[in-house]
């Protein structure tokens, strides 16, 4: 068991180096943006007003539940597993740090799993659920947390594998929470 840890973690620690190091001039603060939460304010004001706009009361609904996706997801990431798992972020790595391409500084000591990746797909989870019956063009939007998330490695504060399971979380807990939402407004309807 303990072997299959040590080549998971070697195989998360090559392909982050590997991905990394597609890193330029250029590049650098264009990530440094998509990487900062608050560019994308913008973008959640207007998919709030086309929310609103689309399903009216219905649609504050739809915005507080993903609120609550985003919280939940957060708190999965941020307040149970990095402090549990206490794995250092590559840039605090004592094996490869001095590899790592850093561009807008390390942050905490833990990074898995990624609050990032978590809280972005638990948004785009939760829009896509709510509304792909009467918005079907949000699955494009699934773009923006893969770009969001992918900024994380560039920046060189996250793995692959701190993505990849920050993900699962904030789509596991959309979905959670949606569920949630189905059944209780049919026990509405039937009751």
């Amino acid at each position: 068991m303990t072997e299959t840890i040590d080549n998971l973690i070697s195989g998360d620690q090559a392909l982050f180096l590997w991905l990394n190091g597609f890193n330029n001039s250029f590049w650098d603060p264009v990530m440094a943006c998509i990487t900062n939460k608050y560019t994308w304010i913008p973008i959640y004001l207007l998919l709030l007003i086309k929310i609103v706009r689309t399903y009216g009361r219905t649609g504050w609904i739809y915005f507080s539940a993903m609120v609550v996706a985003v919280l939940l997801a957060d708190f999965i990431t941020s307040g149970i597993m990095k402090p549990y798992f206490e794995r250092p972020r590559p840039c605090h790595d004592p094996v490869i740090g001095h590899l790592v391409h850093q561009v807008t500084g390390c942050g905490g000591r833990f990074g898995f799993a990624s609050s990032h990746a978590s809280t972005s797909f638990a948004v785009i989870t939760s829009l896509w659920l709510f509304t792909r019956h009467q918005l079907p063009w949000m699955k494009w939007l699934f773009i923006w947390p893969l770009i969001y998330s992918y900024s994380r490695i560039y920046v060189g504060v996250h793995y692959p594998g701190d993505i990849l399971v920050g993900a699962i979380v904030g789509i596991l807990v959309a979905l959670l929470i949606h569920k949630t939402l189905k059944i209780n407004k049919f026990a509405k309807i039937i009751a």
